[in-house]
């Protein structure tokens, strides 16, 4: 049974079956079979955006047909390039994830694209978010990636256009009062002030 992640070879890859069979009390993803270690610990300002945002998209959603889910919570990406045998290969744990297709869940998370993601950016974080799953979450078609970077008290939301690539809905970053529109709800918005402070 593996229980550390030393007994992992890392230059190997693995499957989401690989994955459930471990018994690790470190947080790992599944990019493209490569195991990735989640080495930090949030710290209060991005546990207060997380919770702020649960809140404010939790009370929109009561009465919708979408849940929200917080990490750890396992997503099982599908990849274009990636065929039948390896679709699994890739399992990421985002902040905050909104599903709207319920059949997507199952007891081990969310089986293909949850509809929004919402990253949460920390000094250990910044690079993989803004790049590899930006990637990875663009290719796997979430139809919405927020950015938020409570360091700096900013949102970037990149919508998914028909073309299946990311845009944003206005060039600069929203900062503490704005209010953010959420693609995903045509007239809903959240008002930053609510989540950084």
């Amino acid at each position: 049974m593996i229980t550390s992640i030393d007994q992992l070879d890392l230059s190997k890859k693995y499957t989401y079956a690989d994955y459930l069979s471990w018994q690790l009390e470190d947080r790992v993803e599944l990019i493209r079979g490569k195991v990735v270690q989640m080495v930090y610990t949030p710290g209060t300002s991005h546990q207060t955006a997380s919770i702020n945002l649960q809140g404010v998209i939790g009370s929109y959603l009561k009465d919708k047909n979408c849940k929200l889910f917080s990490a750890p919570f396992d997503v099982r990406l599908p990849l274009p390039e990636a065929d039948q045998q390896h679709r699994s290969e890739t399992v990421v744990q985002p902040d905050l994830c909104i599903i709207c297709d319920l059949g997507k869940i199952d007891d081990h998370g969310c089986n293909s694209a949850p509809d929004w993601i919402i990253e949460i950016l920390s000094q250990s974080t910044a690079h993989k978010d803004l790049n590899e799953k930006f990637e990875l979450y663009r290719h796997a078609g979430v139809q919405e990636y927020w950015v938020v970077h409570p360091a700096e008290g900013t949102v970037l939301p990149y919508w998914l256009d028909a073309d299946g690539q990311y845009a944003l809905p206005r060039s600069t970053p929203y900062t503490v009062g704005d209010k953010v529109p959420v693609g995903l709800f045509p007239g809903v918005e959240v008002e930053l002030g609510a989540v950084f402070g």
